[in-house]
């Protein structure tokens, strides 16, 4: 009589194999988390930067003009307010917010100007016209300009609703984990 039950058993996990499944896929999908993670992958899933998979490759000397850079934000008052309108993306930054992805485009010592457009040392950059309201309609308070201070550095990306130091000014050099470079993106 044992032997029908044993066999009844063994069919019953034959035709059923969606547990195994689940637990192989979700094996597979931490597998594939961690090594992106630990290999320095992130993906973009902001306009600011094309959508996709980025990499963030090590900085081994000093920022400059130019770089397009993977940066964790300051936990100041502005990023706050910025996380609390939906600006900022959950990550694992200090605040619980993602890294952004954004060009530096002025550093320490240079002169900005934050008015209808920025400018970097007299030079206009492309792209950087200011909006007075959000998505939302809620005001948008743009940063007043000034010298970027030692340590810190102006943040630009060309998408005209880009959250970057346009309003929130120079942000601390230190939060930088590395350059940005594209794996396999798209630019919708």
């Amino acid at each position: 009589m044992t032997a029908p039950l044993v066999t009844t058993a063994r069919m019953k996990r034959r035709k059923n194999p969606v547990p195994l499944g689940l637990a192989m896929m979700t094996i597979v999908f931490l597998g594939a988390i961690s090594t992106a993670w630990f290999g320095h992958y992130r993906i973009n899933l902001t306009p600011s930067e094309p959508l996709g998979l980025w990499r963030i490759v090590k900085l081994d000397r000093p920022v400059a003009v130019g770089d397009l850079v993977f940066i964790c934000p300051p936990q100041t008052t502005t990023m706050h307010e910025a996380r609390a309108r939906g600006y900022l993306r959950s990550g694992l930054c200090s605040g619980g917010v993602a890294p952004l992805i954004k060009s530096v485009i002025a550093v320490a010592g240079q002169h900005v100007e934050v008015e209808a457009h920025v400018s970097a040392d007299g030079r206009l950059i492309p792209s950087s016209s200011l909006v007075q309201l959000d998505g939302q309609g809620r005001k948008m308070t743009p940063f007043p300009g000034g010298i970027v201070p030692a340590g810190s550095v102006f943040l630009h990306s060309p998408f005209a609703g880009s959250y970057d130091s346009r309003y929130f000014g120079p942000i601390p050099e230190a939060g930088i984990l590395g350059l940005a470079r594209e794996v396999l993106t798209y630019a919708p």
